[in-house]
């Protein structure tokens, strides 16, 4: 006859299923993908969140992040194009966008963190090695950044990351550098404000000598045409006074002398001594007067 199993055996039994049964089953979450390792090797992998099954005991799962991360690094220092030294402080932004290949690559979010670190100190030396140290702390560092940017991110694709961005934060010359070049600066800024205000001047002066140029021929073409119309005058009177001499001789000496009258003894500018029996006041008499 067959005895019941004893009731602690039962319990163990149901509390090693239950450990099975919880062993098999793992959450992925909203921030994270999942891979699923079997002895170490990479069997399957989860992007999306939610309930996922996985066989008991032999495999295991290992989270990567799948947001945005910061990738920082201590400042390092870079010999330009014209061999001036550099401190740069730089830190990228990267996802990784394909869990499989990092964790082949990489493993762990620390190793695969410090060959990207190697790699972004690679590409800041190379990109800033071609140029300046002027276009580095100029307007041109934008333009360098995504320079950097775009060629990191090709060497990360490697590693199963996406390089969002690379930002330099400071780009410092050496202290003992510092006081020289912007020395250097200085002159270089002052004559180029020099050579813009020469420019300047010897434009004023062009515009100043052709102004004068048209003032004297405008002035002279004005006098030319004022002579033609004094002379057009002139004429104009010369011959009114021939028609007016020619039909009454007398009157017209009257009429001149009348004028000349108000214009001699005008009041206040003309004094003269003359005698009454002047050949001036011979009209005093008459119109007809003779003398």
């Amino acid at each position: 006859m067959m005895r019941n199993p004893p009731l602690a055996l039962i319990a163990v039994a149901a509390a090693f299923v239950l450990i099975v049964l919880s062993g098999a089953f793992f959450v992925v979450p909203e921030t994270s993908s999942a891979i699923v390792l079997r002895f170490g090797e990479p069997t399957n992998q989860y992007s999306t969140a939610g309930l996922k099954f996985k066989t008991p005991i032999i495999e295991s799962v290992q989270y990567l992040d799948k947001r945005n991360r910061e990738l920082d690094q201590p400042p390092i220092e870079i010999i330009a194009s014209n061999q001036e030294r550099l401190l740069v402080d730089a830190f990228a932004r990267y996802q990784i966008v394909d869990p499989l290949l990092f964790y082949q690559s990489a493993r762990t979010e620390e190793v695969g963190e410090v060959r990207l670190a190697s790699l972004l100190n690679q590409t800041v030396r190379r990109v800033l090695g071609a140029v300046s140290v002027d276009d580095i702390v100029s307007n041109q560092r934008g333009a360098l950044m995504v320079r950097i940017r775009d060629l990191l991110d090709a060497n990360a694709a490697a590693l199963g990351v996406k390089i969002i961005d690379v930002k330099i934060r400071r780009a410092d010359l050496p202290q003992q550098n510092s006081e020289a070049v912007f020395k250097r600066m200085i002159t270089e800024r002052n004559q180029l404000a020099q050579s813009i205000r020469a420019e300047g001047n010897e434009a004023a002066q062009r515009i100043e000598a052709e102004a004068d140029r048209q003032v004297v021929q405008v002035k002279a073409e004005a006098e030319e045409e004022a002579q033609k119309i004094r002379g057009i005058a002139d004429a104009q009177r010369s011959a009114e006074f021939a028609a007016v001499y020619s039909k009454d001789p007398e009157f017209f000496a009257f009429s001149r002398s009348l004028l000349a009258y108000e214009e001699a003894l005008r009041s206040g500018e003309t004094t003269i001594l003359l005698s009454p029996d002047s050949e001036f006041f011979r009209y005093f008499e008459g119109p007809r007067a003779k003398r």
